[in-house]
């Protein structure tokens, strides 16, 4: 097995602060361009045109917003209504501001679909390297199927 080989890790998860909003930290975790590639031909649609007598590609960009989420956020801690109020339009009227919006799958989707700044965030921060080179608390997997720490 080469060197590189046996260093190389398929992804690495990372705990990174969202700028701006103090105490609101997110777990990603770094796509390879192997399984980008993966996930835009999965989220690909091909359509025939008419006109062109051709097939048409296009990404279907609601199924590329879920499979890229799932695939770059595994957590997040500190995301209240206060905070989550500064990253998406929402009603609060009646509800404490200081309420912890717990994560889940759905709700990172949606925060992802209607939030510009969170996901133009998020896109850069999966593929800064910088976010994962710095003892990160997350753990890597590396191709022999181990934990890097």
């Amino acid at each position: 097995m080469s060197l590189l080989k046996g260093l190389m890790v398929d992804t690495k998860s990372a705990w990174v602060e969202y700028p701006g909003l103090r105490g609101f930290e997110v777990e990603i975790a770094n796509i390879p361009r192997s399984q980008l590639i993966k996930l835009r031909k999965a989220c690909t649609i091909s359509k025939f045109d008419r006109k062109t007598k051709q097939p048409v590609e296009s990404l279907d960009e609601e199924k590329y917003v879920s499979e890229f989420t799932k695939a770059a956020i595994k957590g997040w801690k500190g995301l209240t209504l206060e905070k989550l109020e500064q990253l998406v339009l929402i009603d609060i009227a009646g509800k404490s501001p200081d309420t912890v919006v717990p994560f889940t799958v759905e709700d990172a989707e949606l925060l992802v679909a209607n939030s510009g700044d969170f996901d133009s965030w998020l896109t850069d921060a999966v593929f800064d390297l910088e976010n994962f080179r710095t003892e990160p608390t997350g753990g890597a997997v590396g191709a022999a199927g181990q934990v890097a720490s």
